[in-house]
């Protein structure tokens, strides 16, 4: 797919032009660590910058779709059947301690149902697409999800919480269980690029509990067109309602998944 669709262009053109200035913020980031507070107001202007930018950029392409955005929030449009579901900066803990793993997510639902992402990293110029029925590409290049049959040959991410958010005993439980079932499990700031690194094989599978819309969004449909398969937590489908996300290929995502059933009812 060297040539877009115009939709994805017009996606890929949006984070484009928010990374630049992504680009530019996160070189300052360093400059700012002799203060506590500095870096974190900072990297929030930087965030609602990249933000108003694709706002601008899809809003200008597409006018009457809807938008959700970790920032914005919710923008009704005219449009009731096409919503953009974005998150400008994924990875801001990253970002704000001079961490290249970050990511710009824009995904299009349609009729409530994701049918296109772009998960951009400015810093490595990795850029990770796919479009319902057009498959997943990274840089032009076609990708896959990996072929392992096995959880205990494959490499396992996920996320862990934050302070004060909930879930940590349960997350330990199934850590546990993973770790003596794997490979070697990874833990790298960012859902958006986790699913990219899904998509591409670099990862086997992958599970996190309490994301986002906006998380999410853009790796499900770019997993999907690998030839990778998405559930929530409970096998089911509602990843943007529950906020549960297990992804790999059929097999590993299947294994995973009753794994952490498995740990969840020992507690």
């Amino acid at each position: 797919m060297s040539r877009h669709t115009p939709v994805m262009a017009v996606m890929v053109a949006a984070a484009r032009k928010a990374a630049r200035g992504l680009q530019r913020d996160f070189g300052e980031v360093e400059n700012l660590q002799v203060s506590l507070k500095g870096p974190a107001n900072f990297v929030t202007a930087a965030d609602k910058k990249a933000e108003k930018t694709i706002f601008e950029e899809l809003n200008k392409a597409r006018p009457g779709y809807g938008f959700l955005m970790e920032e914005g929030g919710a923008v009704e449009g005219s449009d009731k059947s096409h919503r953009w579901i974005i998150d400008p900066l994924d990875g801001t803990t990253n970002f704000l301690h001079s961490i290249p793993h970050f990511a710009i997510s824009i995904g299009l639902e349609r009729d409530g149902q994701m049918v296109a992402g772009v998960i951009y990293n400015p810093i490595t110029d990795e850029m990770f697409i796919g479009e319902k029925g057009q498959g997943a590409f990274l840089n032009d290049r076609r990708i896959r999800v990996a072929a392992r049959r096995e959880l205990t040959q494959g490499i396992i991410a996920c996320g862990t919480p934050h302070i004060g958010r909930p879930g940590h005993e349960v997350y330990l439980t199934e850590l546990r269980s993973v770790m003596n079932e794997c490979a070697g499990v990874r833990r790298m700031g960012a859902a958006a690029l986790d699913l990219a690194y899904i998509a591409a094989g670099r990862y086997d599978a992958y599970w996190e509990a309490n994301l986002q819309p906006w998380d999410m969004a853009a790796g499900i449909v770019i997993v999907r067109e690998a030839g990778g398969f998405v559930s929530d937590l409970n096998g089911r489908e509602d990843m943007l309602g529950t906020g549960g996300i297990i992804a790999g290929n059929d097999q590993l995502r299947n294994q995973l998944e009753t794994l952490l059933k498995r740990a969840r009812a020992r507690g």
